[in-house]
């Protein structure tokens, strides 16, 4: 029987997965998924944990403890996602021993409402680091251009980061130099670099969900020709300058210090329209050294029909530049798209976090009072979050 997972594996491909709860951890999901389907690291989200708090009896005990000691709601949420993080890296931990350290990663985020605060996201990152204490956890930081700082400073700590909501090429290009320079400010700060680690997020599906929109509203057979190739496109290109900046002599000195490289992650890569293959994503992204994090219907969707080449994307460049030419050509503005999502993006990501955090507070409010499941108050706010939310 062909396994399709472990071909994508060996094209240089990571497979994380895009979700985490108590009942996957607890009834032994994840550590079945790491070792019958090849996934290598973990990544989360407010929305994700929106709903796996909803869902779950398994977390009435702590609730129910953190009521009657009377701690606030910020507090129960960090005490209660950092419990989930942390037993995931335990889980996680045969990867990332046997991979050296690079795969094996769980990724925890900042409260995305600092996305525009770097000293505030770095005093998080931080405390978020020392209060899971894994080796193999990521903090995930946004990538705005306050968040830009951010990332250097948290790297300089010795803390590996998870650089997310990367829409553009040029903002691509940024969040790479503030890798460099994290871990040459690591280096003097006398860090050992091989222990740290970096994933940069590019999303994708969302991309082809907001070009595709304005080819519509365009609607010539031109416009409607491109539907669906603007996120491949962007995601190719944006691997290109990864090829180039780690190519340099600049990472080189770092490389010969102990460093790896940032790998791109491609993220949101569960198709949004029904139309589109539902394994694109992973298909026409295939490259030496990249993760792909899919929910966990997207990876057995490509272990029962995926298809595996060597190379999807080095071999693609000239036609990825083409893509963007025509898309300019028939009046969409690709900046003012990369501007839109990135601008949506922290917002659905603010907008689950208050989600969160309200279903928490009423479910500590349930809990004090010893009446029912106090998950289920959690649950009336999960739907909202969901879909206020992302992958990835």
């Amino acid at each position: 029987m062909t396994d399709r997972l472990s071909d994508l594996q060996n094209a240089g491909v990571a497979i994380w997965l895009d979700d985490l709860s108590r009942v996957r951890l607890s009834s032994g999901g994840l550590d079945k998924l790491r070792r019958e389907s090849h996934v290598a690291g973990v990544t989360t989200n407010p929305t994700i944990f929106a709903k796996a708090l909803s869902d779950a009896d398994e977390y009435d005990w702590q609730l129910r403890d953190l009521a009657v000691r009377g701690v606030d709601v910020e507090e129960a949420v960090r005490m209660l996602t950092t419990y989930d993080v942390r037993w995931a890296c335990d889980v996680m931990r045969p990867s990332y021993d046997a991979s050296g350290g690079v795969d094996g990663r769980v990724s925890i985020e900042v409260d995305p409402r600092s996305a525009h605060d770097a000293a505030k996201t770095v005093a998080e990152a931080k405390a978020l680091w020392w209060l899971v204490d894994r080796p193999n956890l990521f903090i995930k930081i946004p990538a705005t251009e306050e968040g830009l700082p951010a990332i250097t400073a948290t790297l300089a700590e010795g803390i590996s980061v998870n650089v997310t909501l990367i829409f553009g090429l040029d903002r691509y290009s940024q969040v790479m130099d503030a890798f460099l320079a994290g871990l040459e400010q690591a280096q003097a700060n006398g860090h050992d670099l091989s222990k740290i680690g970096s994933v940069a997020s590019f999303f994708v599906s969302r991309v082809d969900s907001e070009v595709d929109k304005r080819l519509e509203k365009i609607g010539s057979d031109q416009a409607k020709a491109l539907r669906g190739k603007a996120a491949v496109a962007n995601a190719r290109l944006a691997y290109e300058r990864y090829g180039e900046v780690f190519s340099s002599a600049r990472w080189q000195k770092l490389a010969d210090a102990g460093a790896h490289p940032q790998r791109p992650l491609w993220a949101s890569t569960s198709t949004k329209n029904p139309d589109y293959r539902d394994v694109v994503y992973v298909e026409e992204l295939i490259a030496p050294g990249t993760v792909n994090t899919m929910p966990e219907p997207v990876i057995h969707a490509y272990a029962e029909h995926g298809e595996t080449k060597a190379d999807t994307v080095t071999v693609a460049y000239d036609d990825a530049r083409q893509v963007f030419a025509d898309l300019q050509s028939v009046g969409v503005d690709l900046s003012d798209v990369i501007a839109t999502l990135e601008r949506e993006g922290v917002e659905k990501f603010e907008a689950s976090w208050v989600e969160l955090l309200e279903g928490v507070k009423k479910s500590l409010a349930e809990a004090a009072k010893g009446s029912g499941s106090p998950h289920r108050a959690a649950g009336e706010n999960a739907q909202a979050a969901q879909q206020a939310g992302g992958n990835a």
